[in-house]
C-alpha cells in the first residue's frame, strides 16, 4: 500500500503579527474613546472623506503603540453592507501603511487614533490608500515636531 504525501506549502513561514490587524490594535475601550473625543487634548486633522482625530498617553506595560478606531455613520451610508465595506476600506489602508506612523511614536507613548468617513459617497480603494498614508504621514509629522 502506498501513502500519499500531502503536498507541503511553499510559503514562507511568516511572524503571526506581520500583515495584520489584530483585535489587539483597534480601540475598543469606551473611557479611552470618551477621552479621545471628549478632552480637549486630542487633536484633529482631515482629508476630505476623512477626518483623523488622535491622542497621545503614556502606553501601558503590554500596550501597543497604536490603537485604532473606524467609524462611519449611518447618517451617511443607510445599508449595513455600505458601511461595512468603506470600514474594511480604511482598515486594509492602514494595515498597509501604518508603518508611516510608527517611526513617530516613542517607546513609551501610545497613540490613540480615529478614523471618520465624512462623505456621502463611496470612493475606490485607491483613493482610500492615498487619503489614509496622507493623514498618517501628516499624524507623524506632527507628533515628530512636539
Amino acid at each position: 500500500m502506498t501513502t500519499v504525501s500531502q503536498p507541503q506549502s511553499h510559503r514562507p513561514a511568516l511572524p503571526v503579527a506581520t500583515g495584520t490587524f489584530g483585535r489587539h490594535e483597534r480601540l475598543v475601550s469606551r473611557t479611552l474613546i470618551e477621552t479621545l473625543f471628549g478632552s480637549g487634548d486630542s487633536h484633529s486633522l482631515a482629508a476630505f472623506p476623512l477626518r483623523a482625530v488622535y491622542l497621545s498617553r503614556p502606553r501601558p506595560a503590554d500596550g501597543q503603540p497604536v490603537q485604532l478606531l473606524v467609524s462611519v455613520s449611518k447618517r451617511h451610508f443607510k445599508h449595513a453592507v455600505d458601511r461595512n465595506r468603506v470600514k474594511r476600506q480604511l482598515r486594509e489602508a492602514y494595515r498597509r501603511r501604518r508603518q508611516l506612523l510608527m517611526s513617530a511614536i516613542g517607546d513609551d507613548e501610545q497613540l490613540s487614533l480615529a478614523l471618520l468617513w465624512l462623505s456621502d459617497s463611496h470612493c475606490p480603494s485607491a483613493e482610500v490608500d492615498k487619503r489614509v498614508a496622507n493623514l498618517l504621514r501628516r499624524v507623524a509629522e506632527k507628533r515628530s515636531r512636539s
